[in-house]
């Protein structure tokens, strides 16, 4: 993602948190080699949006309760926590995101998953479906 930005970090420093060196370390990763887990951890720190959020979207085209670390669907979580200033910018990829979490059955979104899909939806209702 470095590369592709342009924009290379520098090392972090001695006493950094262990969120942190991962973040850093998973920006000099090939952008096709993150999986649920890299994503999900940089998606939901901000960072690198317009490059990830894609990827994402492509993966849980696949499987919309792509799992990282934390429970089934938590890759969707984060895509749904995606500030709404980008879903502005990216109204298509925000169709694509209300039409993956329409795909899994209610009984299989595991909490906080509803809160956040009708979140995103209540955030980005003005065009969604018009």
């Amino acid at each position: 993602m470095e590369q592709i930005e342009g924009n290379f970090w520098p090392a972090p420093g001695d006493d950094a948190t262990r969120l942190v060196r991962t973040a850093h370390a998973l920006r000099r990763e090939p952008i096709g080699s993150l999986g649920p887990e890299g994503l999900r951890l940089l998606i939901s720190q901000d960072i690198g949006l317009d490059v990830l959020v894609p990827r994402a979207i492509t993966l849980l085209h696949q499987d919309p309760l792509a799992e990282g670390d934390y429970y089934p669907g938590d890759l969707l979580g984060a895509v749904l926590e995606v500030p709404s200033e980008y879903w502005a910018r990216h109204q298509d990829l925000a169709e694509e995101v209300d039409g993956i979490a329409g795909t899994v059955p209610e009984e299989d979104l595991l909490h906080p998953l509803p809160e956040r899909i009708a979140l995103f939806r209540s955030g980005v209702k003005h065009f969604l479906h018009s």
